[in-house]
């Protein structure tokens, strides 16, 4: 059975333009990866766990803040390893401002084979982009959500 994670492609209205929120992802497989490397706040879901609850969870982890509704269900995003990401749209009521993100943390080892374990953000930045600026940070799998999303807002 294929893994499933949830997420909020969390958008905002300003100046007439959609503007959607995106992550990247920390540790040092990302470090020099941007176009394509971006992310929705996601993340897999716990066993017997709503999925919207998930995606809420995972992207009060990721974010640091909590994250209100309505939330309007984009759909079910198969990625290219397999694994299906639900996703909800959600507008931002609030200004969330990405300069005082605080995303959990992980551990690994690194350098490999060092022995050496060292903490890293589970995401190391995050940011506002125009719709056609997140269709080139998003990872391929992810970029359908966006035009789900411009047809949910009528805008598609």
């Amino acid at each position: 059975m294929a893994k499933r994670s949830a997420g909020l492609l969390i958008y905002r209205r300003m100046d007439g333009d959609i503007r959607v929120l995106l992550v990247h992802p920390g540790g040092p497989f990302w470090a020099r990866k941007d176009e394509g490397a971006w992310s929705i706040p996601k993340g897999l879901i716990d066993e017997d766990e709503d999925e919207l609850a998930a995606a809420r969870r995972e992207t009060g982890e990721e974010l640091g803040i909590t994250v209100g509704g309505p939330f309007a269900r984009l759909g079910d995003y198969k990625q290219p390893g397999g694994k299906i990401i639900t996703a909800w749209s959600v507008e931002a009521s609030t200004g969330i401002d990405v300069a005082t993100i605080k995303s959990n943390t992980f551990t690994m080892e690194w350098p490999p084979r060092s022995g050496s374990m060292k903490e890293f953000p589970e995401v190391d930045r995050v940011g506002w982009f125009s719709l056609p600026e997140a269709e080139a940070k998003l990872l391929q799998g992810q970029r359908p959500m966006l035009s789900d999303l411009a047809k949910q807002l009528g805008i598609g």
